[in-house]
């Protein structure tokens, strides 16, 4: 991302997105910040288009920055400690997933991919632009309609991909999902660039994951396997929701602007195992 004003965004939405997964309010940021080494002149004006666009996601969510660090290196690297408030009774936490309970994720997946490929000019200009769209899109909403609609557990998709996370929630939760490959979202061209071999320097790490799926012989050969194991940027939140609830959430969660959300699996008893189907 060569934009630092588009990074700041990104990664601003990134840091937030963990409040929310709680169903927290955030109340105050503090900024670290390393600025690659270069004149004066460009090394402030990097600053300040990175900062200008975390405080306008930051205004947004109401949310002050208060202070930070800044420090100069090798590369540009951003992020944020974020601070939030919650009423103890509306926690969500990633071990409240209940059997029956239907999955939804608010956002497609494939970011990781899709910038490894851009990195290495191999990918669209449109896939691009559809990723940072969907990176700018804030959790806020989604975090309310999860808990208006009864969810019972939360966590944000970012680095140890969707598969990744949700074992996270799986293991603390001691019940084991079905997946449905088929209704999972993914972005524009991230098939294209997993089938040109193209992955992120995350991949191999999260793979480990897979260790938890009961027939991962029956589809690892499908194209949106390798994506379960795909890092994401800003990426979306994953509920766990009680069945009866499950349709209507989704309806206002796609009708609020989170136009790729759908209902991917489901829970069940069956301890910390993962079966996926092409078909639910």
């Amino acid at each position: 991302m060569d934009d630092p004003f588009l990074f700041g965004q990104i990664a601003t939405n990134h840091c937030l997105s963990d409040v929310f997964a709680m169903g927290a309010t955030p109340q105050s940021a503090l900024a670290v910040v390393t600025i690659p080494y270069s004149l004066e002149e460009k090394t402030e004006e990097t600053l300040y288009q990175l900062l200008s666009g975390a405080i306008k996601v930051l205004k947004e969510v109401e949310t002050p920055l208060v202070g930070g660090h800044t420090t100069e290196g090798a590369e540009l690297a951003f992020g944020l400690s974020c601070n939030g408030l919650i009423n103890p009774e509306q926690l969500l936490r990633k071990s409240g997933m209940k059997a029956e309970e239907k999955l939804i994720l608010t956002k497609a997946i494939g970011t990781g991919t899709l910038f490894a490929a851009d990195m290495k000019y191999r990918a669209k200009g449109r896939w691009i632009d559809n990723a940072v769209e969907s990176m700018l899109l804030s959790n806020q909403i989604a975090s309310k309609i999860f808990l208006e609609y009864g969810a019972t557990a939360c966590t944000d998709i970012t680095g140890f991909g969707l598969l990744g996370h949700l074992v996270e929630m799986m293991k603390a939760s001691c019940v084991g999902v079905e997946l449905d490959l088929e209704s999972i979202p993914v972005l524009e061209g991230a098939i294209a660039t997993i089938k040109m071999g193209i992955t992120s320097s995350l991949q191999p790490q999260n793979l480990q994951a897979s260790n938890y799926i009961s027939n991962i012989s029956d589809v690892n050969s499908h194209p949106k396997y390798p994506l379960l194991f795909d890092p994401q940027t800003s990426g979306g939140l994953l509920a766990s929701v009680p069945s009866e609830n499950a349709n209507d959430c989704l309806i206002e969660l796609q009708k609020s602007g989170y136009k790729d959300s759908s209902i991917i699996g489901r829970v069940v008893r069956e301890s910390q195992k993962v079966i996926i189907r092409e078909c639910l």
